[in-house]
């Protein structure tokens, strides 16, 4: 790897983090960033799982360490998040490149006519988190979809935590950052058996998300 795609990648890697961390949709710019350079789709998609791990694990830590949130909670809305990702990493590997991309696109659409239309909602701080059933199935598709392609997986989790189980926004983002970082590892599991990763590009974005991911949760915590 040449030092300036080095630089390139910490430096957006920084700004994924901190994207992440506060909302989603970052992964947007890691998996352009890493097509770009000339990864293919899907070892882009398997790639990406690194930055995330890295990610999340520098956010949970603070957050952790914060008491931002309940971690025996976070643990149980983990499970169906593990059991969706390994299903949709399953799925993502066995899909051609050119439907890969379709749905590629089509995701992309959405987040966009998302961004342009979401209107905030805000929330007081200091609800309890309530688990019901649903809430399980929720988070299983949620991890479904984290485990196919990834990509805007903060703004769903967001907007189940916030609109379905009514949490404060600091809350939210801390069982994000939770859940996620205990389901990443399993679909990257299933990447790197499929030989979909490329370690170096992970490692250095992943060091740079941690970077931005550390800042973000430290403010916000």
């Amino acid at each position: 790897m040449d030092w300036h795609i080095a630089v390139v990648l910490l430096v957006s890697g920084t700004l994924v983090g901190i994207i992440n961390t506060l909302a989603g949709g970052g992964s947007i710019i890691t998996m352009t960033m890493f097509m770009a350079f000339g990864l293919p789709i899907n070892i882009a998609n398997g790639t990406n799982r690194i930055v995330v791990l890295m990610q999340n694990l520098a956010a949970s830590i603070t957050f952790i360490r914060k008491k931002s949130f309940n971690v025996n909670q976070g643990l149980l809305l983990s499970i169906p998040v593990i059991v969706g990702n390994i299903i949709g990493a399953l799925v993502s590997h066995h899909m051609t490149d050119m439907v890969f991309k379709i749905c590629f696109g089509v995701i992309l659409l959405v987040i966009m006519v998302y961004l342009l239309f979401d209107n905030k909602i805000k929330i007081k701080e200091g609800h309890n988190i309530e688990i019901k059933p649903l809430h399980y199935l929720w988070f299983f598709l949620i991890g479904f979809y984290g485990g196919f392609i990834y990509i805007g997986i903060g703004y769903l989790i967001l907007a189940v935590t916030l609109w379905l189980m009514r949490m404060d926004l600091v809350t939210a983002n801390a069982i994000k950052g939770f859940v996620i970082l205990l389901a990443t590892p399993f679909s990257l599991a299933v990447f790197m058996i499929m030989g979909d990763v490329d370690y170096i590009f992970g490692v250095v974005h992943g060091v740079g998300n941690m970077i931005g991911s550390f800042l973000a949760s430290h403010y916000m915590a």
